[in-house]
């Protein structure tokens, strides 16, 4: 049975190009680039053209990105090292952040390091920017992090406002963008954002790298301690594979971008123009306005009995999708996102999330399978589990 991938909030399938890039750096060239021989100089050439090209691509200086196992671990990063370096002893985020952050400021808050305050949201998910200004006036120089885009719902925050409103208060930005780096062009000269997150394998590069922006001027110590690595900000050696994987995943994602962006918006607008027209009492959860995030649609079917077991007939059927974030799979909760904006609101929620490699095709056979598991469409029977 051909499958149809519409998991890639969780993770993209790598590009072509991604893999060919990395090759030679898993077959021929595998010094470390600490190494002061011509093994390790190739490598460490390697490394810093990467650093280069992701710097070019953000309008931003080489050195301030620092490269990372995940987009996880620069979080980590960013909320740790800046509570304890920069004197934030307020912490200003929200509620739907990815476990990566909320987990993070959780703890924080709990150890007694800073306390932690969570903005307003509205219907969507957005964050209230008067009840931001409120908190900035009361906690003026405090750490801020919130996301650019939901990796749930796709609900996208205007971090151009929030940093604006965070500069007047003097205080820093951290912005996790782990959802949106590769799919929108940052302009890091432009933007008043102070730290961003990202990880490769959103945008068709490999598992196991991401990378922190920590702009210049602002000084933090290591989270990871064991080296000089990384111009003294995090030990360990450099996953030199990984890195370039990274960096030509990036290249591939900008020489494309707008025609890009065009391709998946018409899967998504296509699929939710189908629902709406075949599926009684569908809703959606989040913004699916023309600002939301254009890989991410989450739908919300009637709670009618058969609604339930919907992820797992559309696996038996080949389609891979989501109930919400990936990361949690394990957990025996519901979403946090949802719960925090909807409460106990009935229904099935289903994350389909698209790329580049998706087809019209892909998204017309999931909506038939979906209407037969829903009763709606006769056709071949759909095996229950």
């Amino acid at each position: 049975m051909e499958r149809t991938y519409l998991d890639n909030a969780a993770t993209t399938p790598i590009a072509p190009e991604v893999v060919d890039a990395m090759l030679p750096y898993l077959r021929e060239h595998f010094g470390n680039p600490s190494s002061i021989h011509a093994h390790g100089r190739r490598t460490r050439a390697a490394v810093e053209q990467a650093r280069r090209t992701i710097a070019g691509l953000l309008n931003c200086s080489p050195g301030e990105i620092i490269f990372t196992s995940s987009g996880t671990e620069a979080d980590n990063m960013a909320l740790r090292c800046a509570v304890r370096d920069l004197n934030a002893t307020h912490v200003i985020s929200s509620p739907t952040e990815h476990h990566a952050i909320e987990h993070t400021y959780q703890e924080i808050d709990r150890q007694g390091q800073a306390r932690v305050h969570l903005v307003r949201l509205d219907a969507e998910g957005r964050a209230d920017l008067d009840h931001l200004e409120d908190l900035l006036r009361q906690h003026p120089r405090a750490l801020i992090s919130l996301m650019h885009a939901n990796n749930e719902i796709g609900t996208r925050n205007d971090i151009k406002a929030i940093g604006e409103l965070g500069r007047t208060h003097g205080a820093v930005l951290h912005s996790d963008t782990v959802q949106t780096m590769g799919h929108y062009r940052f302009d890091l000269q432009q933007l008043p954002v102070d730290m961003l997150t990202a990880s490769a394998h959103k945008f068709h590069g490999p598992k196991g790298v991401g990378f922190l922006y920590l702009r210049s001027g602002l000084t933090l110590r290591p989270l990871i301690q064991g080296g000089a690595q990384e111009r003294n900000m995090r030990g360990g050696t450099e996953n030199v594979i990984g890195i370039v994987g990274l960096a030509k995943a990036m290249e591939l994602a900008y020489a494309d971008l707008e025609a890009h962006q065009q391709h998946v918006r018409g899967l998504k607008q296509h699929m939710m123009d189908r629902l709406r027209a075949e599926v009684p009492d569908v809703g959606f959860n989040g913004d699916v306005g023309p600002d939301s995030l254009y890989t991410v649609l989450n739908v919300r079917f009637p709670d009618d009995g058969r609604a339930e077991m919907l992820i797992y007939n559309l696996d038996i059927e080949g389609i891979s999708v989501s109930g919400g974030s990936a990361c949690s799979s394990g957990s025996n909760t519901g979403s946090h996102v949802l719960g925090a904006l909807y409460g106990d609101r009935p229904g099935a929620n289903i994350r389909f999330s698209f790329s580049r490699y998706n087809t019209m095709a892909e998204v017309d056979r999931t909506v038939d399978v979906l209407l037969q598991v829903l009763g709606i469409r006769e056709g071949i029977p759909v095996r229950n589990v």
